[in-house]
């Protein structure tokens, strides 16, 4: 049974401000786990996780497979090359097959927008989205959260700027839908072409000067240059971009304050931000790294925890 008002993590526009106060609560309490001389316990013992990874993945699924291990879940990668999708079986009958050999839980990645939503209306096991095309990526957003609120000990009235490529990015939409829950300003930030239509709708300020935007924001999330869509000439070259989009150090130093620099990697140094930026003290990089693993303990946890507790009573 889920401690959660969702039965899966789909998307975080399924989720409530009280969904995600939860979530961001309990990440804290799993983050003291990892800080234990014995990073693990048993509280998903006997619940079995599959990762099934149809997109290439590093940091996401590795974190995803941590925190499964340190819940003491029993785990199962997944990943399309040599499997039978590659012989053409449709990802329905691969995930029917897998969920028939009694998995508790799927942890899914593909490229395709509302993947994870039709495998939720055919399968009877937990659905969580581990990012489906341009559409969300609730873990990272959460995590991007849950980051800023250690930092700033609040969401509420914060001025998040996001600063990148918007179009192609799923980090983007579960950030701008989180934060606005929890009652942050967002702030849109990149080249025209970079920035789709429509997004005005969701209640965030679009700008296209990055010097304007240090100026009143008090944290930026920089967003990678996806390069392998940039074939089709959406801003003329990577040198042009780093020049009115890139984070560098004589940028920030002229912020009214200093500010915050997130980045949900991997990163492309030196095109959207560079390594004296990415390195430095205002950096919670890493942090993010390590809230990664904590976020998505508390929400297998959340979601998959009651069927512990079932598969513990049934041995019992």
């Amino acid at each position: 049974m889920s401690l959660l008002s969702q039965r899966h993590m789909l998307g975080l526009a399924d989720y409530s401000a009280e969904d995600i106060q939860t979530i961001l609560d309990t990440a804290l309490q799993m983050r003291d786990i990892l800080d234990r001389p014995v990073k693990k316990v048993p509280t998903l013992r006997g619940v079995t996780v599959v990762n099934l990874f149809l997109e290439n993945s590093t940091r996401t699924r590795t974190s995803f497979e941590l925190a499964e291990k340190r819940l003491s879940a029993d785990t199962l990668n997944f990943s399309a090359s040599g499997s039978a999708l590659s012989k053409g079986e449709t990802m329905l009958d691969t995930a029917l097959n897998i969920e028939a050999m009694k998995v508790d839980v799927v942890v899914m990645r593909h490229k395709s927008p509302g993947s994870p939503h039709f495998l939720a209306r055919h399968l009877e096991s937990i659905i969580i989205n581990a990012g489906d095309g341009r559409h969300e990526h609730p873990t990272q957003g959460l995590l991007d959260m849950l980051t800023l609120r250690d930092k700033f000990g609040t969401l509420k009235g914060l001025r998040v700027a996001l600063v990148g490529d918007i179009l192609h990015s799923r980090v983007a939409m579960s950030n701008i839908i989180g934060l606005k829950k929890m009652g942050a300003e967002v702030i849109i930030c990149g080249p025209a072409t970079l920035i789709p239509r429509g997004l005005a709708n969701m209640g965030v300020e679009i700008t296209h000067s990055l010097d304007d935007v240090i100026q009143k924001a008090d944290a930026l999330n920089i967003l990678r240059i996806q390069l392998e869509r940039q074939s089709s000439g959406l801003f003329p070259s990577l040198r042009e971009y780093h020049k009115y989009f890139g984070v560098n150090r004589v940028r920030l130093e002229k912020a009214a304050t200093p500010l915050t620099i997130l980045h949900p990697g991997p990163i492309n140094r030196g095109v959207e931000i560079t390594s004296d930026v990415a390195d430095s003290e205002h950096s919670v990089i890493l942090q993010q790294v390590t809230n990664g693993v904590a976020v998505r303990m508390a929400v297998l946890y959340l979601l998959a925890g009651g069927r512990a507790e079932t598969s513990d009573s049934k041995a019992a």
